[in-house]
């Protein structure tokens, strides 16, 4: 789950983070209460809330130094839409601000936690090359990266803490705030089960201070279940529509921007699935996965969902029967397509505990079912559909 970037900033505060004042605003009139009765100063910021990088370059982050220029800057940006690298050529629409005081910046600097997927354990990253596309200092200059692994059982230690901070070049009451700010970065981390936790930039002002001038985190979805203040913070408006729907089945759901709308049952046999799609010559739609336990109704919803983007043109179901009966599954997409009436050619394949008998209800059922004997076959049978 991803959250904004003023709601990691509450987190961070809660854990002793380093963070500048601030707070969040959905009218122009909102915006100058925030920047006049709660931040000091004459110099203020104001950053287009939307879950995606490169807000600047996009005209999301404008920099203002009078009341008027407040409520002059929040009332173009809210409601706007705001297009950056990460969001695609549609672009957000902005619903909220974060208005914050002006920092005196000395430094721009970089880090990051997440999973080392090579070690399994998390790995925090810094940089000296602080206020740009971490992925661009990585592709171009990866010897400007320094990592350090984090044993699960012991947590990021003091000495490891220094370590990153001296390779950041810091010195006197720099470094020591540094240290004091990635320790306590994290707590954070941990504490909330993130999943990610990035500061780009993490920035030393004149006087010597560490804070977290930008704010990232996202979170483990299976562990929400501990966090329920964190579930709070969830954002409907920024995520896609269908993968909101399809969450209320629990199902997977990710939309892609293909037409093949895959209906797959485990996440490894899903990513399987798209890729050999894609070799055959096709476009996956989708990402999902309609678990281990898939049924009646998981097919059912399945369909609903797929169906619901109007770019898929056809739909190849790949059910691996371990668990769950193949021969239920057949029913259920049977039950399924004449339930909502389904145009769009179907591709099925079913492979594990009674695939036979699940061939044989598909095809006396009357339907229009292209049966597929290997997953390789699916892939060219749905390839073909779309073709013809």
């Amino acid at each position: 789950m991803k959250i904004h970037e003023y709601q990691a900033k509450e987190i961070l505060r809660k854990y002793n983070v380093a963070v500048p004042c601030g707070g969040v605003a959905f009218t122009a009139e909102e915006a100058v209460k925030v920047a006049k009765e709660d931040l000091s100063g004459n110099v203020w910021v104001i950053k287009a809330q939307i879950h995606a990088g490169g807000r600047g370059k996009g005209g999301g982050v404008k920099v203002v130094k009078s009341l008027h220029e407040v409520w002059e800057t929040a009332r173009k940006m809210l409601g706007m839409t705001l297009v950056t690298h990460q969001t695609g050529p549609e672009g957000r629409t902005v619903k909220r601000l974060l208005v914050e005081e002006g920092i005196d910046i000395a430094r721009e600097l970089y880090v990051g936690i997440t999973l080392d997927r090579a070690s399994s354990k998390n790995v925090m990253m810094v940089s000296t090359e602080g206020g740009v596309e971490i992925e661009k200092v990585a592709a171009e200059t990866p010897e400007k990266i320094v990592k350090e692994i984090i044993e699960p059982d012991m947590g990021l230690q003091p000495y490891q803490a220094r370590k990153l901070a001296y390779s950041l070049q810091l010195k006197g009451d720099q470094h020591k705030n540094a240290v004091k700010f990635l320790l306590a970065l994290y707590k954070a981390y941990e504490g909330t089960d993130a999943s990610l936790a990035e500061i780009n930039p993490l920035v030393v002002t004149k006087d010597g201070s560490v804070l977290a001038l930008d704010a990232k985190m996202n979170f483990d979805d299976n562990a929400l279940y501990r966090h329920k203040d964190i579930v709070e913070y969830r954002d409907l408006d920024e995520e896609d529509p269908l993968e909101v729907e399809a969450s209320k089945y629990s199902l997977n759901y990710i939309k892609l921007h293909g037409n093949v709308g895959c209906m797959v049952n485990g996440a490894g046999l899903a990513m399987a699935t798209m890729d050999i799609i894609k070799l055959a010559g096709g476009d996956p739609a989708n990402f999902l996965d309609v678990g281990g336990g898939a049924n009646k109704t998981t097919v059912a919803n399945g369909f609903k969902i797929i169906l619901s983007d109007p770019n898929v043109k056809a739909i190849l179901i790949n059910i691996f029967g371990g668990i769950v009966r193949c021969d239920r599954v057949a029913q259920g997409v049977i039950d399924a397509t004449k339930k909502m009436n389904v145009l769009v050619p179907i591709v099925v394949r079913l492979e594990g505990t009674n695939a036979i008998e699940a061939g044989v209800l598909l095809n006396k059922s009357g339907l229009n079912f292209e049966v597929a004997t290997s997953l390789k076959n699916a892939a060219e049978k749905v390839t073909s559909v779309l073709r013809n």
